[in-house]
């Protein structure tokens, strides 16, 4: 290990707030004694507070307050640190290598009882999600990577029913995670305007040799948001939605991508205010709305009532006219 990982090797073991000695902090860490007189003459140096008690039972201490700091993590949040890698690593994290490490670590160096208990809890956390491509993962690294440094890519991308390939140059300002996909948003030099795409869906990425500066206000998370909701979340065009129903079923509505971003108001438990585009409530609204069959009732507005009504109209006339349905007529 590097200077650095030894030195705060040290704290960890020291947190304990027990006495250790320097022999045994080298055989806990595999390293010469030495190097653990030089690294805490370093900590030392550098304002840690470490005390060193002579005699037949001495060795080196933090002092007490120290054991408590921002730097150093209690039970709750060991836990919390270690669930959050499960998260993530389920979700195609790009830099899991380096999680798995710090959380490892993380163990390593804690006490029996704190590792005791991150046991228990981690133990009791799965996320099931499909796999992450390998060739994805190092794309996304190249991607946030770049997007760091702002450094300018040459991207080919593959978009189309027939997948068609194009080159072009990326500016990217980061990568998003939405609904199990990985989406890069940057300035894109074919289309001169800022875009977003697929991760899984490049082909090829190298560095162009350029650079670039990320506008100061931009959020990637809220241009892919209104470029996948292109209507809903148009202020000029909101009208108020007003649901009634079963507590359950507006708790999970309110879970949806959609009417998630959308909730305005949640009144009472069977009662919710959602605020959404006139267009999209024309268009795929209603399909969202019909697996609630009539565990939800619409209060307002009216244009939607009727809407609702057409597409469930249209929706039996499909299934009427089903083949299966005229044979089983004839049998």
């Amino acid at each position: 290990m590097s200077k650095a990982d030894n030195m705060l090797s040290i704290l960890w073991l020291l947190r304990s707030g027990k006495r250790v000695t320097a022999q045994q902090l080298a055989d806990d860490l595999e390293i010469h004694v030495r190097t653990v007189y030089r690294c805490i003459d370093s900590l030392c140096a550098s304002g840690a507070p470490i005390i060193a008690d002579s005699g037949p039972n001495g060795g080196y201490r933090l002092l007490g307050e120290f054991v408590d700091s921002p730097l150093l993590f209690d039970s709750e949040e060991q836990k919390a640190l270690v669930h959050a890698s499960v998260f993530a690593r389920e979700a195609g994290y790009p830099f899991t290598d380096a999680l798995v490490r710090a959380i490892d670590k993380l163990k390593r160096y804690t006490n029996e009882e704190q590792l005791e208990w991150i046991n228990r809890h981690s133990d009791g956390l799965a996320v099931i999600h499909p796999p992450t491509d390998v060739r994805e993962l190092e794309l996304l690294k190249h991607l946030e990577e770049a997007a760091a440094r702002g450094e300018s890519l040459n991207m080919v991308y593959a978009k189309g029913p027939e997948l068609a390939r194009t080159n072009r140059v990326l500016n990217p300002y980061g990568i998003v995670h939405w609904k199990g996909i990985w989406y890069v948003v940057g300035f894109c030099g074919l289309r001169q305007e800022i875009r977003s795409f697929r991760v899984d869906r490049i082909v090829h990425l190298e560095a162009a040799g350029t650079r670039f500066e990320r506008p100061s206000s931009f959020s990637a998370r809220d241009f892919l948001l209104r470029s996948l909701l292109p209507d809903s979340l148009d202020a000029e065009t909101l009208v108020t939605v007003r649901l009634k129903g079963h507590e359950h079923a507006l708790n999970e509505l309110c879970r949806h991508w959609l009417f998630g971003h959308a909730l305005s108001e949640r009144r009472r438990p069977d009662e919710a205010l959602f605020k959404i585009g006139e267009p999209s409530l024309k268009t795929y609204v209603p399909y969202f709305l019909l697996p609630y069959g009539k565990s939800l009732e619409i209060l307002e507005p009216l244009m939607l009532i009727e809407r609702m009504a057409e597409v469930s109209l249209e929706m039996w006339k499909h299934y009427e006219a089903m083949p299966f349905k005229t044979d089983n007529r004839k049998g």
